[in-house]
């Protein structure tokens, strides 16, 4: 009778998740999953150190004060790497103009290689380093850049969005490589994501026929479970983000001295505004839907088996109700229609108090996500024509512009590829369970970038849990698989 090991760090699982994934795309090798096991055992908390080590600095891609930093976790993370045997080129990008009209150095991307055998799959992994901005004052219970223990969980910025999952890949790549590293393994690491990726997708197209020109699968390690339960990600929406100006005098102006006299640039946008969509959240802008596939009954399956709990999602976000009843009807609204949401006003009085003034120039902000075959150039014309002819109407003398700053693509990709068929099979082997086929409802450009340009098999396979709150206040990724290994390893012996 095998031992079982009273804890578990998260990597455990990402190691024999990647060990089945890998077997199944290729019948050369036989991995033994008890000794990966046990070697995980003896290192975690060399794992949970190093993850100490990456949190604690403040990768902080927003802040150009701190772009050093981000350099910093890049240089970490080339250590890192080359330890595990890799050769690793640090690609320079052009430099940054920001908004003052002063320029900097964007961090390098990392291009690296673990093994090279011709006779082997290539499996490139895609991740990020750079992290979005955290304060205690924000509202945070432990220090952002502290990396803190709490009933399991690890908490830190970045723990889970980037840097947990891809430390998670480099550790489960250490762990195989104790046997045999049943593929090749490229790797591409960024500093930059939470900013649009810049300077990325040039290097990309560049790098086509090089890097990438021997890469059989892109994996992408940024995504979340919608529950518990494991899930592949095979689909995300994009974005397009518009703003509507509307301007109606020169400089603010006084309620009392001229309210009642003119057409206010505020009214006006609020009446914009709500053109856009109605009661039931259906877009009133023509042409919209026309580009959405048709929902086939297939898809309607993958829906049904995925687990997600209305009731225990609206308690935990303080939702009253939900405009779908049913958890199908959900996730299909979620993921795969589009969705338009107003997500603010510049230039409009927000502070505490009464001020009563008049705006002079007021800025709607709102984005529609797109689905498969809306082109954001197509979407921002019918938003563009649509508002400019409602205002029109409105018959004002004040004037308008729209705008469009972020034309992201949709992702979706084919789950009956190789890599999707071995990740479910390793997934059902590890955890004993089907894995959720999900299509987020968010946008990772990086997908659909890597899929125009590279034409490889692109598919994201996280382990971010559905309540690990990247972005917001203590992020955190969990540390003890316990319960689940318990159940799944039943299987693997």
């Amino acid at each position: 009778m095998r031992q079982f090991w009273k804890l578990l760090h998260f990597t455990a699982m990402t190691a024999l998740v990647l060990a089945i994934l890998f077997v199944s795309l290729t019948t050369a090798v036989s991995v033994p999953s008890d000794q990966i096991f046990q070697y995980i055992e003896e290192h975690q908390n060399e794992y949970v150190q190093r993850l100490k080590d990456w949190v604690a600095i403040e990768s902080d891609s927003n802040d150009p004060a701190k772009r050093h930093l981000v350099i910093n976790m890049m240089l970490l993370a080339e250590e890192r790497i080359r330890k595990l045997g890799g050769t690793v080129e640090m690609v320079d990008l052009d430099m940054q103009e920001l908004p003052n009209g002063n320029k900097i150095s964007l961090p390098p991307v990392i291009l690296a290689n673990i093994v090279k055998d011709p006779k082997k799959p290539t499996v490139c992994f895609y991740g990020h380093m750079d992290v979005q901005p955290a304060k205690i004052e924000d509202g945070w219970s432990t220090e952002p850049y502290i990396l803190t223990e709490k009933n399991g969980n690890l908490y830190g910025r970045g723990a889970s969005d980037d840097k947990g999952q891809v430390l998670a890949v480099l550790n489960a790549i250490e762990a195989l490589q104790k046997h045999e590293l049943p593929v090749n393994v490229k790797i591409l690491l960024e500093g930059m994501e939470e900013v649009g990726s810049i300077g990325l997708n040039t290097l990309v197209e560049q790098r086509n026929s090089t890097f990438f020109s021997d890469v059989d699968y892109i994996v992408v390690t940024d995504s979340a479970w919608l529950s518990n339960k494991p899930g592949i990600t095979y689909g995300t929406r994009g974005n397009c983000y518009f703003f509507v100006e509307v301007e109606c005098a020169k400089r603010d102006l006084h309620s009392g001295g001229f309210g009642g006299i003119l057409h206010e640039a505020m009214n006006d946008l609020i009446f914009l505004l709500n053109t856009l969509v109605d009661s039931s959240g259906h877009i009133l802008i023509p042409g919209i839907y026309e580009a959405v596939a048709p929902l086939t009954e297939n898809e309607k399956k993958l829906y049904e088996g995925i687990e997600y709990d209305l009731d225990q999602i609206m308690a935990k976000y303080g939702i009253e109700e939900f405009r779908n009843k049913t958890k199908e009807e959900l996730l299909i609204q979620r993921s795969r229609y589009p969705s338009l949401s107003i997500h603010g006003i510049e230039g409009a009085f927000s502070a505490p108090g009464t001020r009563t003034v008049i705006p002079a120039k007021v800025t709607g902000k709102f984005s529609i996500r797109l689905v498969p075959n809306m082109e954001p150039s197509v979407v921002e014309k019918q938003v563009t024509d649509y508002l400019n002819k409602k205002f029109t109407e409105l018959n004002s003398p004040n004037s308008i512009k729209v705008t469009s700053n972020i034309g992201s693509k949709p992702w979706l990709s084919d789950i009956n590829e190789p890599q999707y068929l071995a990740a479910r099979k390793a997934i059902k082997r590890v955890f004993g369970k089907e894995a959720d086929m999900i299509r987020a409802g968010g946008t990772i450009p990086i997908a659909t970038h890597f899929q125009e340009v590279t034409r490889k098999s692109i598919m994201l396979l996280g382990i971010g849990g559905p309540d690990d709150a990247p972005h917001g206040q203590n992020e955190k990724i969990s540390r003890y698989f316990l319960l689940i290994f318990l159940k799944s390893f039943k299987v693997l012996i």
